[in-house]
């Protein structure tokens, strides 16, 4: 069990490894901006994204297997190693083909390995009593790299170009192996019950978690318009910037986590989902009218609001709900929805806006965000904390 505490030496350590891993990861917010240099259409840059979703699903499995069965440190080494080596491959892209789809696919290996062990590193050092409140904060590591990184790309390549990218990726995936390296073994609660109760099968049919599933996938989905295509749309329409909206996006989100992250614990967590996925919703139809700055501002702040709380929420309650001799695998599911949104999303919206543009895009994505929340809501037992 975590100790009473939050601020322990290993959650630290862990906070700063994902902080860096993220920055190198979120650096790649630009990618679709050197796929269209290259010659890809918008529904080939959904389609070369998605090869990363791809791989990094498939192994979804295997690492929480992993991760419950030999321990979270070895997941997150072997992963570090992974992600600063596919890193400086991309120095060695230089067209369409083959070779970059590959360096995507072993690039989707690395991350999944990341996002599934410091993740779920971290859920074993919150106490529980401040669960939603510790997953917000340990989320700050997530969020912060997504403005910095928007920020620093778009320096970058004002004054280097793409190979500075890539390489200020891979100093940041280095240290942040460095960082992984102290990590001690996160304690485990020993697994002595049913085999049938633990496992990629068990996760998937628990009555209770099926629900977040489901809202998962669509939260996931709809990111993509932003994650995927703000590069697209900033470039297509010379409206803002990738760092102006994500700074926005970020700031609201960090205000949140770190001002009031612990009113979900105080509240309910379902209590406080509802308004923001209604905030995020708003967002997404914010941005199919956007045609200023201004407006790319006010939907970031939506959208930061909406994500602030939302993930940490759902996290929670995977975390929650899942048994903790199987919460590996749960971590591992839950983590591969992010992957799965990309593989439906990256080629979806990126044949509404090849068919329609970029405002019925973003249109689409809030649409399909508000009727997945009554769906999830429905499901769930409305506002009650309980599940099914």
């Amino acid at each position: 069990m975590p100790e009473d505490r939050l601020f322990t030496r290993p959650f630290l350590l862990c906070f700063w490894a994902n902080m860096l891993q993220g920055l190198a990861f979120n650096l790649f917010l630009h990618f679709p901006g050197y796929l269209h240099q290259l010659g890809a259409d918008d529904v080939e840059i959904g389609f070369i994204t998605s090869l990363m979703a791809v791989a990094a699903i498939a192994l979804r499995p295997p690492i929480g297997r992993a991760m419950d069965r030999r321990g979270r440190r070895v997941v997150i080494l072997v992963g570090g190693v992974l992600h600063t080596g596919v890193i400086a491959l991309y120095l060695t892209v230089t067209a369409l083909g083959p070779w970059l789809y590959a360096v995507r696919i072993v690039h989707g290996l690395a991350e999944a390995m990341l996002f599934s062990a410091l993740f779920t590193y971290a859920a074993d050092h919150v106490p529980p009593r401040m669960r939603t409140q510790g997953l917000a904060l340990f989320g700050v590591s997530g969020m912060l790299p997504i403005a910095l990184a928007g920020v620093l790309g778009d320096l970058l390549l004002r004054e280097r170009g793409f190979d500075a990218v890539f390489l200020a990726a891979l100093v940041f995936a280095a240290i942040s192996l460095l960082l992984s390296l102290p990590l001690p073994e996160a304690p485990r609660k020993a697994w002595d019950g049913d085999p049938a109760s633990r496992g990629l099968r068990a996760a998937l049919r628990q009555r209770d978690l099926r629900p977040l599933w489901l809202i998962g996938v669509v939260f996931s989905t709809v990111l993509t318009a932003f994650f995927v295509f703000m590069r697209r749309f900033v470039d297509e329409t010379g409206v803002g910037s990738v760092g102006l909206f994500f700074s926005a996006y970020t700031a609201a989100a960090l205000t949140l986590r770190v001002l009031f992250g612990w009113v979900p614990d105080r509240v309910g967590p379902k209590r406080v989902l509802l308004p923001a996925l209604v905030a995020l919703s708003g967002g997404f139809a914010w941005m199919a009218g956007a045609d200023s700055a201004r407006d790319l501002v006010v939907a970031g702040l939506l959208c930061g609001v909406g994500h602030g709380y939302t993930f940490p929420i759902l996290f929670g309650l995977v975390v929650t709900r899942a048994p903790e001799s199987n919460r590996g695998t749960a971590m591992a599911v839950f983590t591969a929805l992010f992957d799965i949104g990309v593989l439906v999303g990256g080629p979806a919206l990126g044949a509404v806006i090849e068919r329609a543009g970029f405002a019925a895009m973003y249109g689409a994505a809030g649409a399909v965000l508000a009727l997945g929340t009554l769906a999830f809501f429905f499901l769930d037992g409305g506002l009650s904390e309980r599940g099914p």
